[in-house]
């Protein structure tokens, strides 16, 4: 204890500078809004380099695990290529198939929340990669959110475990679709609103994305009808809808860019700018 004491007294001229130092470049960061942004974006450029190296290290261990998910992911591939292979002997298959119309970026998952109301992801793609606001992510097993903020070589994504969130989705057997939300509770279950009382289920029924906007392609797994209920209203029924993904245990994704986007964007603005 002594010695502590006598540390501090050896050393009182540089603590006191140092001490000042702090308080003047705390100072200086809140007030200057440049400063400010300059140092948002070293942390998260360092924060985006911490949660590499954890993921890397995770990815080590974790050979196994990714690569079953690749098998599967495979075996999903040569299903969906020997139903095209039908489709295309059974019918006139229109050549400008609406999957032409989008790119997709792949990236890794360095960081993701499932605890909270708003939860979001981190990946290790960017703005350098072509990646902005508002692109769809998927997984090889379905819907995983849609991204909220970039930076060059990061960005985030807002999960589909998130309040915020309100994705078009549909049922895949009778194209009947509603509203995609969380309601908190259970990571593995969200719940589809807004789906007319009269309308025909089953439980186990498959449900899908229904192309209605620019993020997403029409037909994007999103996972099966556990449970149902009707609303307040009584009028539309509120399905739980247990997600094909385990969004606790997300590695690798898919970015989805929509190429048409730009021109749907720009065309449907000008409608309301008309109005």
């Amino acid at each position: 204890m002594q010695q502590i004491i006598f540390f501090f007294i050896r050393n009182k001229n540089f603590l006191l500078f140092l001490l000042l130092f702090t308080i003047s470049i705390f100072l200086t960061v809140n007030s200057h809004s440049f400063h400010s942004n300059k140092v948002a974006t070293s942390a998260n450029f360092f924060s985006g380099g911490i949660y590499s190296i954890k993921e890397n290290v995770r990815d080590y261990f974790n050979l196994r695990t990714q690569n079953n998910l690749l098998v599967e992911e495979n075996n999903r591939l040569r299903e969906l290529l020997s139903n095209a292979g039908s489709d295309m002997r059974t019918a006139d298959i229109d050549s400008t198939n609406v999957l032409w119309n989008y790119d997709f970026v792949a990236a890794r998952v360095i960081n993701n929340s499932y605890s909270k109301t708003k939860n979001n992801l981190t990946i290790d793609k960017g703005s350098n990669d072509s990646l902005a606001i508002d692109m769809g992510v998927i997984s090889s097993k379905g819907v995983v959110g849609i991204v909220n903020s970039v930076s060059a070589n990061y960005a985030t994504v807002q999960s589909v475990l998130n309040t915020n969130s309100q994705i078009n989705a549909k049922l895949k057997n009778t194209n009947d679709f509603g509203t995609l939300k969380w309601q908190t509770g259970s990571p593995y279950i969200v719940t589809l609103i807004d789906i007319p009382r009269q309308v025909q289920f089953q439980l186990g029924d498959t449900i899908v994305t229904d192309g209605k906007s620019t993020i997403f392609p029409e037909g994007i797994l999103i996972g099966s009808i556990a449970d149902y209920k009707l609303a307040n209203n009584q009028d539309y029924y509120e399905l739980s809808i247990e997600l094909f993904n385990n969004m606790t245990n997300i590695g690798h994704v898919y970015v989805i860019e929509n190429k048409a986007a730009p021109e749907i964007m720009e065309l449907e603005n000008a409608v309301e700018d008309v109005e």
